[in-house]
């Protein structure tokens, strides 16, 4: 009879090598995997122009209070503190991303963005593919679910660049249900990409979007936020997918305008993390129960940890039926 022994002092850059043997053959879209919202944004850079996406009432304050206002939207943007690597070395492997181009720009180049741009793209999936490099059993999922004044232009460099960066570890779009541990660790696979855009049906190793569903709640109320996640896994039927629980809060702009100075982290996040930690801490993972669960700040509350350990409960079941 395996052991569940361990879960909690796991490596956690290592956590999908070290699953029990018993949850090897379990699809991906049962197991309880970490991810990070707006994954990319430890990276924001003040100094950038407003993104294309933001209304004009964003646009005028910051041609009104230049860095200032920017400085102020910079607290309550960014949504992680930690850079890539720092997100899988700690067991992050689902990543929210959002693409952008700049307004005039020669050099079509791609980059993050939440309301202000962030890295270069190519220089993100660099550092995730050089840590995939050294730890040839871990799986990342990538994201794509939002492109601003992207082109055709710019979706065929950004393929261009996902085979050149990953190359061989890109796994190709099948049926979700056969997409194992075991399967791709004997195929040498790490990558899965999903891509909110009509082109990811040309591309072989591009997964259509609605594989990939993640309800959001859009409230700043704690006890709606986990209404809203209760009923969404619950009325998880969508089956042969993964599936995103956002355990986000979305701020109003009267919610901004209260704690301009303090930001998200402190006027939301750090309150709301009891009862978020608490919902998590209740569901198990499994065909009709939790997959990926995505917070703000990962580093907070024993997420990372806790969400991993949701997978033991799968092995103590599958101990008990032999």
């Amino acid at each position: 009879m395996a052991s569940s022994q361990g879960k909690h002092d796991v490596r956690f850059a290592d956590w999908m090598a070290n699953l029990p043997e018993n949850l090897h053959n379990v699809p991906l879209t049962n197991l309880a995997i970490p991810g990070s919202h707006d994954s990319f944004s430890f990276y924001i850079d003040e100094a950038s122009p407003v993104g294309p996406e933001q209304p004009e009432t964003v646009q005028n304050f910051v041609s009104v209070f230049g860095t200032v206002a920017k400085k102020l939207m910079r607290k309550w943007l960014a949504t992680q503190t930690m850079n890539f690597n720092s997100q899988l070395e700690a067991g992050i492997r689902f990543f929210d991303l959002r693409i952008s181009t700049k307004p005039r720009d020669p050099d079509n180049e791609l980059y993050f963005a939440h309301g202000l741009f962030s890295a270069k793209v190519r220089e993100g999936l660099e550092q995730i593919n050089t840590f995939l490099a050294s730890h040839a059993r871990e799986v990342v999922f990538l994201d794509f679910n939002h492109f601003y004044g992207v082109q055709n232009l710019h979706h065929e460099k950004l393929v261009r660049m996902l085979r050149e960066v990953f190359g061989e570890k890109l796994c190709p779009a099948i049926f979700a249900q056969e997409v194992t541990l075991r399967y791709l660790w004997e195929k040498e696979l790490q990558v899965l990409v999903f891509y909110h855009n009509p082109v990811a049906l040309e591309v072989p190793f591009l997964w259509p979007g609605q594989m990939m569903p993640s309800p959001w709640a859009n409230t700043t109320d704690p006890d709606k936020l986990i209404q809203f996640l209760q009923a969404s896994v619950a009325d998880r039927r969508r089956k042969g997918t993964f599936f995103v629980s956002q355990v986000v809060l979305t701020p109003k702009a009267s919610t901004v305008m209260k704690g301009v100075a303090s930001g998200l982290r402190e006027t939301i996040t750090e309150r709301a993390l009891p009862g978020m930690m608490q919902w998590i801490h209740s569901q198990r993972p499994g065909e009709s129960g939790v997959n990926i669960i995505t917070a703000d700040f990962v580093e907070l509350g024993e997420f990372i940890s806790t969400v991993i350990a949701l997978n033991y409960l799968l092995d103590e079941e599958a101990d008990s039926a032999t």
